[in-house]
C-alpha cells in the first residue's frame, strides 16, 4: 500500500522568514527514500485554532502527517494540546520522561528544572515515544482513524537525530515500496534547452519518470522509480540515466554529485595536481565554492582577488604594457592572470576570471556581462570568453564562477574546454 503524507512545520519564525524550513526538506528527503509520497508542506504559526485547521484539512488527503516543532515548554509550544484535541487524545505525563529531563538539567545545566518543562514529559496516551537524546523534548507518535501522527522536535539537530532513531524504523515498517533518485548534474546547456530535447521522453514516463530542475547556472535531472526493493529500483533507473548521459554528453558533469567544485576537487586528486585561482569580478567566489569542501587543501593551493589593475600587475605580474594596450578585461589579460597565480602559489593548473559585472560598463567601455576566463596548465594556456548579457550582478558572478570551475573539470577529464553544442 503507497502511503501519503504531508509535512506541518509549526512556528511563527517561520512564516516571518526568520529562520528557513530545512527540516521539510530533510524529512521529505528521508521520506522519498523510504517508499512514502509526500504531497503537501505546511507551515503554520504558533496559533493553536490555526493548526487545528490545518490538522482538519490535512487528515482528509494525507495518512501520514509529521509535525514539526512547538515541543517546548513555553506558553507557545502548543502543538501536543492541539494535536491531541484535534485527534481526541488523552495527555498522560510519562514520569520516566520526566525523571529524564530533571536529570538532564542536574547533571549538565547545573540547575534544577523548571517546572514548565514537565509539559514536555506528557505524551498521548499509549503512543510510541520517541526519546531525544540531543535535547529535552521527545517525540512520539500515534494512529488514529487510519492515519498515523508524527511528532518531531524544531531544533534542526534533534530533528535530524529523532529522524534517523525513531521516524525511519517507525515509517519502513508501513511502507512496501522503495523509491530510489538519481541527480544528473549538467552545467553548459540551459533548462529550456534540456528540456526540449528529453521533452517527448519526459512526458510519457510514469515509473521511473525524469524531471528537470534549474539551480543557479545548472540544471539538474532527478531521474526516480518506485519498486519493492531498491535493487528492482536501480535496475530500472540504469538504463534511464545512461540514456540521458549519452543524450546530453559532456554537459553532464556528474551523477548523484553535489557540485562541479567537488568533481573539480575529485579529478585534481586523481591526476595528482593543484590548482590555484586569480578572481575580478567574482571577488573570490571561487575560492569560497573550493574551500567549502572538506579535504580540499589536498589540491587548493590558494588565490587571489586582483581586484584592482594595480593588484593584477604587482601581485600576479600582468604585464602593464598587457593591461595598457588591452585594458583588464580582455583575453591576454585573464592569460597573464593565470599563468601568474600559477607562479605565484606553485600550482600546476591556475583558472582566472575577469570582466564587467555591472550594473554599468567599465572605464574602458566593455560591456556588462563580457568576461574571459583563463585557465593555465601544463599543456599550455587557454582563454574562453563569455558574453553574458544585461544580466543581474550576481548572475553573471556565478556563471562566470562556474564556468571557471566547468573548464578545470573539462580540462582534467580530458574534454574540449567548452561545451560542443
Amino acid at each position: 500500500m503507497a502511503h501519503t503524507a504531508e509535512i506541518i512545520a509549526v512556528g511563527t519564525e517561520l512564516l516571518l522568514g526568520n529562520i528557513a524550513n530545512t527540516n521539510a526538506q530533510m524529512l521529505s528527503q528521508s521520506l522519498s527514500g523510504l517508499g512514502v509520497n509526500v504531497f503537501w508542506h505546511t507551515v503554520v504559526g504558533d496559533n493553536p485554532q490555526r493548526l487545528k485547521e490545518a490538522l482538519n484539512i490535512a487528515r482528509r488527503r494525507a495518512d501520514i502527517l509529521l509535525t514539526i516543532g512547538g515541543l517546548g515548554p513555553t506558553y507557545d509550544d502548543l502543538t501536543k494540546q492541539t494535536i491531541c484535541e484535534a485527534f481526541d487524545q488523552k495527555l498522560v505525563l510519562h514520569e520516566d520522561i520526566a525523571a529524564d529531563i530533571r536529570a538532564f538539567y542536574e547533571s549538565a545545566l547545573h540547575v534544577s528544572m523548571p517546572e514548565n518543562n514537565l509539559q514536555q514529559a506528557e505524551l498521548p496516551e499509549g503512543c510510541t515515544v520517541f526519546d531525544n537524546p540531543v535535547g529535552t523534548a521527545p517525540g512520539c507518535a500515534f494512529a488514529s482513524g487510519g492515519v498515523h501522527v508524527l511528532m518531531l522536535p524544531g531544533p534542526p539537530h534533534e530533528c535530524e537525530t529523532m529522524l534517523h532513531r525513531h521516524v525511519e524504523p517507525y515509517l519502513r515498517s508501513l511502507s512496501g515500496e522503495t523509491i530510489i533518485s538519481h541527480d544528473i548534474m549538467c552545467f553548459g546547456m540551459g533548462e529550456s534547452s534540456v528540456d526540449q530535447l528529453l521533452h517527448e521522453k519526459m512526458s510519457h514516463m510514469e515509473n521511473p519518470t525524469l524531471a528537470t530542475y534549474a539551480k543557479p547556472a545548472e540544471v539538474r535531472l532527478r531521474a526516480t522509480a518506485k519498486a519493492g526493493s531498491a535493487a528492482e529500483a536501480e535496475a530500472m533507473l540504469a538504463p534511464v540515466v545512461a540514456e540521458v548521459k549519452s543524450l546530453l554528453g559532456d554537459v553532464v558533469y556528474g551523477v548523484d554529485v553535489a557540485s562541479l567544485e567537488e568533481v573539480c576537487k575529485r579529478l585534481l586528486e586523481e591526476k595528482g595536481l593543484s590548482l590555484a585561482t586569480a578572481e575580478s569580478c567574482t571577488g573570490g567566489a571561487i575560492a569560497q565554492r573550493l574551500t567549502a569542501l572538506s579535504g580540499v587543501s589536498a589540491v587548493y593551493r590558494g588565490g587571489v582577488v586582483s581586484y584592482w589593475t594595480s593588484v593584477k600587475a604587482d601581485v600576479l605580474g600582468v604585464p602593464q604594457a598587457t593591461l595598457d594596450e588591452y585594458s583588464a578585461v580582455s583575453e591576454p589579460t585573464a592569460r597573464a592572470m593565470a599563468e601568474g597565480v600559477c607562479r605565484v602559489t606553485g600550482a600546476e593548473v591556475g583558472v582566472s576570471v575577469t570582466g564587467v559585472a555591472g550594473p554599468d560598463s567599465d572605464e574602458r567601455g566593455n560591456p556588462v556581462g563580457l568576461v574571459y576566463l583563463g585557465l593555465h596548465t601544463p599543456d599550455g594556456t587557454f582563454c574562453r570568453k563569455l558574453e553574458l548579457g544585461q544580466r543581474r550582478r550576481d548572475r553573471i558572478r556565478n556563471v562566470a564562477a562556474s564556468t571557471a570551475l566547468d573548464m578545470v573539470r573539462r580540462y582534467l577529464a580530458g574534454l574540449p574546454l567548452k561545451p560542443r553544442r
